[in-house]
């Protein structure tokens, strides 16, 4: 299960189409470029254990790179394409990466980074600017067979920085012989999702993320084909579906949000029937939105719940979520503890930080080792208790029969009048409601109280932002929140700062009712 024997059996098989241009890259073709990409590495001087830095958009070159760093033995640290030049220099110097590349979209961050990383091989995918190599100019002057010295490399990822500065997490490098190494990620879709040689995935995220990257090219080693959205549009991926016959597919909730309030004549226009299973992950989804796609789709949605750090993995089908609605099911690689405030593990149904334990498997190896945060033993020590067990810094319970369900992030609690109240229930809430395309909800300063709760929504026709909303908003949420979760106040704004994986950059905003910036986009008093 590699591309490279792929290449030699079905050589003419799609590895991947871009779905805006149409663009396909066989296999035969992925395994040529990236041996040239491998070539390149070695030509730049690097070796095993090397790293090198890709900052880019959904581009057609961004699989062949990947595919050159896991042959060459070499770190690959992919990064946002959103991020500024100040981001992505710390990531960069943080992850020793010696090469760049960056694809052409990204040309103002380049030109603010090149006075920074003047010491790297910088190389530009899909054009050039000042200060950057052609990347496809120095790869096609390279031979397309084979290195001599093959060995696997690895993806290192940082986490999307929502609650503060990125932390990279970077694993050892396998000692496995080059291509004997399978992704976990091909045997839990397997299990899961009955992946298949013959499946084809629509991959409709950013492929600088953790799991749009892993599965994409888990369906790779299994010689499926991936369908690569550049952007997501809601109606283009149902056209996408119909249009491919799409089987499998992994979302976000935020996708399903905006699926969902498609006008219902624009969601009947497309056949979905091709769909054989699908999954969500990277933020809690509101069981109303769970149990709208499962109506529409059927009973194939899954679920699961894991981090970039590899310390736990828990999933969900359709069928058991039916029978535990909310969870995120149970954990299937490691051991699950909830731990209360006092540093002790918590009864069944008690609401406590969720941690994980590596347990041994059958030649009593552990699976799920502890994980180490790249050059920051600190932030490596927060996140591991007395036990040894790790942490992502999320809340949750579990119930009688181990499965998992989610409350928020313990950082974006928040302490009103010393009541804890966790946003993500609020949000969950206020996002079913028609007039609302997405919310967040966080603490803001209140002189009596410490903090108050406060939604900032995205209204799905701005016009309409302003007091009268606000107070049908706040009707909405009394008529199912306690008073002490309603929202104190709701001001508009006509977009939020969510990073394309869905997650919300709720720092940012939370900064703002903070002092550090004022929120001056048709703020609206709601009533008390």
């Amino acid at each position: 299960m590699h591309p490279y024997k792929h290449a030699a059996a079905t050589p003419d098989r799609a590895a991947y189409v871009m779905a805006a241009t149409g663009e396909t890259v066989t296999y035969g073709e992925l395994e040529r470029r990236a041996n040239q990409g491998a070539h390149l590495l070695r030509a730049l001087g690097l070796k095993r254990g090397d790293g090198i830095a890709v900052m880019m958009d959904n581009s057609p070159r961004y699989f062949e790179i990947m595919w050159a760093t896991e042959r060459a033995g070499v770190y690959v640290t992919c990064i946002s394409s959103k991020l500024s030049a100040d981001e992505a220099e710390y990531i960069i110097r943080d992850g020793n990466c010696r090469a760049l590349v960056m694809s052409r979209a990204t040309a103002g961050c380049a030109a603010a980074l090149l006075p920074r990383v003047g010491d790297l091989a910088r190389y530009m995918v899909d054009g050039i600017a000042p200060g950057y190599d052609s990347y496809e100019a120095a790869r096609d002057a390279q031979p397309d067979t084979p290195i001599a010295d093959p060995s696997c490399g690895q993806i290192m990822l940082y986490s999307s920085g929502t609650t503060g500065k990125p932390k990279g997490v970077r694993f050892p490098l396998s000692e496995q012989p080059y291509g004997e190494n399978v992704s976990p990620l091909v045997m839990l879709g397997q299990a899961l999702y009955g992946f298949t040689p013959d499946m084809v995935y629509l991959s409709p995220a950013p492929l600088y993320h953790a799991a749009p990257l892993r599965w994409s090219m888990a369906v790779q080693q299994l010689g499926g084909t991936v369908i690569v959205m550049e952007r997501f549009d809601a109606e283009e991926a149902l056209r996408l579906i119909e249009r491919y016959q799409v089987t499998h597919a992994q979302w976000v909730p935020t996708h399903f949000v905006r699926m969902l309030k498609l006008p219902d004549d624009v969601r009947a226009r497309y056949d979905m029937s091709s769909l054989k299973a699908v999954w969500h992950a990277a933020a809690p989804c509101p069981v109303p939105v769970k149990q709208a796609m499962i109506d529409w789709w059927g009973p194939i949605v899954g679920e699961y719940y894991a981090g970039t750090e590899g310390n736990g993995f828990h999933a969900i089908s359709a069928a058991e979520w039916l029978t535990h609605r909310g969870s995120v099911g149970r954990n299937l690689t490691t051991i699950t503890h909830i731990v209360g405030e006092d540093g002790e593990e918590a009864p069944a149904r008690a609401e406590g930080t969720i941690y994980f334990e590596p347990k041994l498997d059958a030649q009593n190896s552990n699976a799920g080792a502890g994980f180490a945060y790249h050059n920051d033993p600190e932030k490596t020590r927060e996140a591991t208790d007395k036990h040894g067990w790790t942490t992502l810094g999320d809340v949750g319970w579990v119930d009688e029969d181990g499965y998992l369900y989610l409350t928020d992030r313990k950082s974006f609690m928040i302490i009103s009048g010393g009541v804890n109240i966790y946003p993500a229930e609020i949000e969950n809430l206020l996002v079913t409601h028609p007039k609302v395309a997405d919310v967040a909800v966080i603490g803001a300063p209140h002189e009596e109280m410490g903090e108050e709760v406060v939604a900032v929504v995205q209204p799905r026709d701005m016009g309409e932002a302003g007091a009268d909303l606000a107070a049908e908003l706040t009707d909405f949420a009394r008529r199912h929140l306690s008073h002490v979760k309603t929202p104190r106040r709701i001001d508009f704004r006509a977009e939020l700062p969510r990073h394309d994986t869905g997650k919300l950059y709720k720092r940012l905003l939370r900064d703002e009712y903070w002092g550090k910036k004022t929120l001056v986009e048709g703020a609206a008093e709601a009533a008390a």
